[in-house]
């Protein structure tokens, strides 16, 4: 039988593992930790939902007396998930009389959809 020779295959030169995907590229600590911090302020239902009913209103705006009702929520709990929405900069409040107003911020959803990208 005549001997036969293997190609010699070249190691992969990264030192990122057997699979050489790289350890550069992607989030780095900090990028990663405040993306979490963005998004732990969305991972609530209510939260969700107060957000996409202001997004869907027709000046992107919306009075804590209504998003009171519409969550089914009382109104300090309401209030503390706005607080925390308004804190993490996805919602902007202005006092108008008794009442509270928010506002969305586009760049803050914006930023929080690359997150993704």
């Amino acid at each position: 039988m005549p001997t036969r020779y293997l190609p010699v295959i070249t190691p992969p030169t990264s030192t990122s593992g057997c699979c050489g995907i790289g350890v550069d590229g992607g989030l780095s600590r900090d990028q990663a930790e405040a993306s979490a911090t963005l998004l732990k302020a969305v991972a609530d239902p209510a939260r969700l939902r107060l957000l996409s009913a202001i997004r869907a209103t027709e000046g992107g705006e919306a009075c804590v007396c209504d998003l009171t009702e519409l969550v089914g929520l009382a109104q300090p709990t309401v209030s503390h998930h706005l607080k925390v929405l308004v804190d993490a900069g996805f919602l902007e409040r202005e006092k108008r009389g008794t009442w509270a107003w928010f506002r969305i911020v586009p760049a803050r959803l914006a930023e929080a959809r690359s997150i993704f990208d």
